[in-house]
């Protein structure tokens, strides 16, 4: 089913205004660390039922399909590197495994370009069915880097697997910044 995916439109993450190579527009770009967030496919009935085997049904090798997909859709560069963002640990507990981590390592083999798990998830705050105003208050300082990365002057790509509101690639993308990362992308398999 992926081959009958159709691309997404370039639009700005936060207001939905129309851009060019998917960039986070000017004016939302002064509250926002993310400069551009690249969309595999819209989450709608295909992309839920993707992201549901990935999930819950335990298949993993539905990561390679999206890292392949994204691979396709996506603008990289050679000073690019993957980091995931990570899922709450009592989800990584109960699956076996952070879809976020699965796709982001698949994304950086097979552009052959690094990958950095550098960042950790400090709560275990459930995001679904949270609107935009409420996810921010929940994912005010939900991430903080390992104490052994260094991401100073680095080009970052977030990956993780879904964005709805865009908070939390807005708080992991102000940690990062904050580290000292030059700047900071991301990339989500589907777009609510």
């Amino acid at each position: 089913c992926v081959q009958t995916i159709l691309p997404v439109v370039s639009r700005c993450y936060r207001c939905r205004k129309l851009t060019t190579n998917s960039q986070t527009c000017p004016p939302c770009r002064k509250a926002s660390k993310v400069y551009r967030l690249q969309v595999g496919m819209v989450y709608d009935n295909d992309a839920k039922v993707l992201l549901a085997k990935l999930k819950y049904d335990g298949a993993q090798s539905t990561a390679l399909e999206m890292a392949k997909l994204l691979s396709q859709r996506s603008i990289f560069n050679d000073q690019s590197t993957f980091v995931p963002v990570p899922t709450a640990t009592s989800r990584v507990r109960r699956r076996g495994y952070d879809q976020a981590r699965l796709i982001a390592r698949r994304l950086a083999k097979q552009n052959q370009l690094p990958y950095l798990d550098c960042l950790i998830r400090t709560g275990q705050t459930h995001q679904i069915g949270a609107n935009r105003h409420k996810r921010l208050k929940q994912l005010n300082n939900a991430y903080r880097l390992k104490a052994i990365n260094n991401v100073t002057g680095m080009h970052i790509v977030l990956v993780d697997d879904v964005s709805t509101t865009g908070a939390t690639l807005e708080s992991a993308a102000l940690c990062l910044k904050q580290a000292g990362a030059k700047q900071v992308e991301a990339v989500v398999f589907a777009q609510a």
